[in-house]
């Protein structure tokens, strides 16, 4: 199990990786991609490779469009590209006499 200081450590990680990978990190609210968000930062605190990613995040481009293929999060990371709500999503919705 990983101490409190390598969770910690590996949750910066997981929001590196989502920056590059332009996941929204609020997206875990939208009930349809909770669960993916869940399983991503279970994984992220579990793995096995911590040093690799903090390495290959030191290394890598600000803009990724995929993970590395170490990373035990790549295909929920995929999955999160393409399914995250739309720009504005999280934006409070006006009502029809406020716009």
């Amino acid at each position: 199990m990983a101490s409190a200081h390598e969770s910690d450590h590996n949750a910066m990680c997981i929001g590196e990786m989502m920056r590059r990978l332009g996941i929204e990190p609020g997206g875990g609210i939208v009930p349809r991609l909770g669960l993916a968000y869940a399983a991503a930062f279970r994984r992220c605190e579990q793995c096995l490779t911590p040093d690799a990613c903090r390495e290959w995040l030191k290394e890598a481009p600000q803009a990724l469009n995929m993970a590395p293929k170490f990373c035990a999060n790549a295909d929920i990371f995929f999955e999160l590209q393409f399914d995250q709500p739309g720009p504005g999503a999280f934006e409070p919705k006006k009502s029809p006499d406020q716009a």
